[in-house]
């Protein structure tokens, strides 16, 4: 039942990972923006059934003790951390994985899903968009000053990062994510959606402040034969306000 954690060398970075549990079905945490395995996930490297499932948490390359490097937002981020996710699992000696993806962490393993179909066995993504709208660019510009934050969710990442980077990292989001608000339907990954093959479960949070519903309402209809269910009551962090209920819905899901 212990939570080991430890470095591996993946394309010129050192990352960061947790790994518990000895089942024969392996499943990558992919947490979002300035995540990390520790403060995205404590709930489920607990309690996701360790009998079923190795369960492994990565830190993306600059996020949570994958530093060195510095967090950087070049165009092409999320397929750079999707080409790491993926990396990451093999250099492991994982044959074929499941995606469980938060927020960042979805868009992730939503590309890593479309570009390596034949390594993703299952994937649950929550939080997740495949473009940004004037209203997302909104919602971001609101959450650029960290020090407007609850403290709740500001402190455990100043823990982590200490004041200044975790700021600077969060403006540096800001800019990198509304990026995409300036490309052609202000694209992510619509365009690999169709791309997935494996079997989608799009979780969303009726409640959810970040991301609104026409997002996972917009995944769900291009990712084929994928499922889609709401929580009425959900917010942005669904897995961890409800992570009983979250835990059960991924177990029998991921089955």
């Amino acid at each position: 039942t212990s939570v080991t954690s430890a470095k591996v060398a993946v394309n010129g970075v050192q990352l960061h990972y947790q790994q518990t549990g000895e089942g024969d079905h392996a499943i990558l945490l992919l947490p979002g923006m300035l995540g990390s395995g520790e403060t995205d996930f404590g709930p489920q490297l607990k309690n996701l059934n360790k009998k079923l499932f190795t369960v492994v948490a990565w830190d993306p390359r600059g996020y949570g003790h994958s530093r060195p490097p510095d967090r950087d937002f070049p165009a092409d981020f999320f397929e750079r951390d999707a080409k790491d996710a993926v990396d990451l699992m093999k250099a492991l000696k994982f044959q074929k994985v499941s995606l469980l993806g938060w927020s960042d962490g979805g868009i992730t393993a939503l590309i890593a899903a479309a570009k390596y179909p034949s390594y993703i066995h299952k994937m649950v993504i929550w939080g997740a968009n495949a473009y940004v709208t004037d209203k997302d660019s909104m919602i971001y510009e609101g959450i650029r000053d960290v020090s407007k934050w609850s403290e709740r969710t500001r402190k455990p990442l100043e823990a982590l990062y200490g004041c200044d980077y975790f700021a600077r990292t969060c403006e540096k989001w800001v800019d990198g994510i509304r990026q995409f608000q300036h490309l052609p339907d202000g694209n992510i990954c619509r365009h690999l959606l169709p791309q997935v093959q494996c079997p989608t479960l799009v979780v969303h949070g009726e409640k959810d402040p970040l991301v609104p519903q026409f997002h996972a309402d917009f995944i769900h209809e291009h990712v084929k034969g994928s499922w889609l269910h709401l929580m009425p009551e959900g917010k942005h962090n669904l897995h961890l306000r409800f992570a009983n209920e979250f835990n059960k819905l991924a177990e029998d899901f991921l089955q």
